[in-house]
């Protein structure tokens, strides 16, 4: 088994309930061997809950078994949008804020 520093995802444009149990498939299969996942999305990409939901879930594992995962670009378009109606960037933290929007926030 090899034992990668970095790997990176492109993910489908289609970012949603229908797919999402692929998207986990293709999640785990890239950070099984890896230290450190990017998860690369479109600006155009169509999310919805539960792709933020998946996302949470991935980085509470990946902290926990001291990995990382990050997003190649700062949340736009619909996946900003889903982050700013459930309330998520409200509720921030500087890790969240860090992770989801790539800004350093400081006391």
């Amino acid at each position: 088994m090899s034992d990668k520093y970095s790997e990176s995802i492109s993910l489908p444009n289609a970012l949603n309930i229908r797919n999402i149990s692929e998207i986990h498939q293709s999640m785990t299969l890239k950070f099984q061997d890896s230290k450190m996942l990017v998860l690369e999305v479109a600006d155009d990409a169509e999310a919805d809950l539960s792709f933020v939901q998946l996302v949470e879930s991935a980085r509470i594992e990946a902290k926990a078994s001291g990995k990382t995962l990050r997003l190649s670009s700062p949340a736009s378009g619909s996946v900003l949008k889903v982050l700013q109606r459930g309330g998520f960037i409200d509720a921030f933290t500087a890790e969240d804020a860090q992770f989801w929007l790539h800004q350093e926030v400081h006391p």
